[in-house]
């Protein structure tokens, strides 16, 4: 059987910091050397899809949220695959994993990691072919909705997406009947291209009545977003099921139900 990240999976509570700048990029390009044809999400999809995972109504185990980061379609890792690679991988994957469910429990919120539009670009010179470069982008008019609305989009869809992949993964949140999860999908999937007429609606009507002024703004009201499913969810996430036998139990001389063959008190009855 090929290999997937479950397996040898390092503990991520010996790390309990968050990543370095330099540690995001080191991951974003660990991941962009993930074994063809595998696709695998990039860093910033990561991001936005590990906070589709922590969302759930479920808790989900690390060997069953790991694979599809590996790859859109869940196909596994080879058998040959680096397993230095996949390790140190994977040790990135768990503490941003477990520094995005520290903050988002204890703070109500977490810094998401988006692509921002850099105001002091300096154009590019050419491709040495004598190809004319081309000029910098002019700066955003705050009076003209449908380039704000843009830029928005180019910085923060890429982060939904990862989110959208999580719940396609594990669809027990968008099956929800609660119109409020419903709604606080909608606030994050309003930066992603509608696929209906209906989802056209929606992104309408809350560009209207929740019109997002600058991307700022925008990544205030995504974190928001989150942080409302997370509360939203979190009694159905730590909910302890109480285990009620049919039979009672056996007596510590009675042979062990498991089948062991041993006594009760010498198998599943010891401590």
């Amino acid at each position: 059987m090929a290999k997937t990240p479950s397996q040898d999976i390092p503990s991520a509570g010996a790390a309990g910091r968050d990543l370095s700048d330099e540690e995001f990029v080191e991951l974003d390009e660990l991941l962009a050397a993930t074994p063809s044809p595998l696709d695998p999400l990039d860093a910033v999809m990561l991001d936005g899809y590990l906070c589709g995972v922590l969302v759930q109504p479920v808790l989900l185990a690390p060997e069953d949220w790991l694979p599809p980061i590996f790859d859109l379609e869940g196909r596994p890792l080879p058998d040959d695959v680096d397993p230095a690679w996949q390790a140190r991988c994977t040790a990135l994957i768990l503490r941003r994993h477990a520094a995005l469910n520290r903050s988002i429990v204890e703070d109500g919120g977490f810094d998401p990691l988006v692509l921002v539009d850099d105001p002091d670009a300096v154009p590019d010179e050419g491709d040495g072919d004598g190809a004319a470069a081309d000029p910098a982008e002019p700066p955003l008019d705050p009076a003209d909705p449908a380039a704000i609305r843009a830029a928005i989009t180019r910085s923060v869809e890429p982060w939904v997406g990862g989110f959208e992949h999580a719940t396609l993964c594990f669809p027990a949140l968008t099956e929800l009947d609660d119109e409020d999860v419903a709604l606080a999908l909608a606030r994050l999937f309003r930066h992603l291209p509608p696929q209906s007429d209906e989802e056209r609606e929606v992104i309408e009507t809350l560009d209207r009545e929740l019109p997002l002024p600058d991307l700022d703004a925008a990544l205030d009201e995504l974190v928001g977003a989150v942080a409302d499913l997370a509360d939203l969810t979190q009694d159905a996430r730590y909910r302890v099921e109480t285990v009620r036998h049919a039979q009672p139990k056996p007596g510590r001389n009675d042979p062990c139900p498991c089948g062991s063959g041993r006594k009760f008190k010498q198998c599943h009855g010891r401590g």
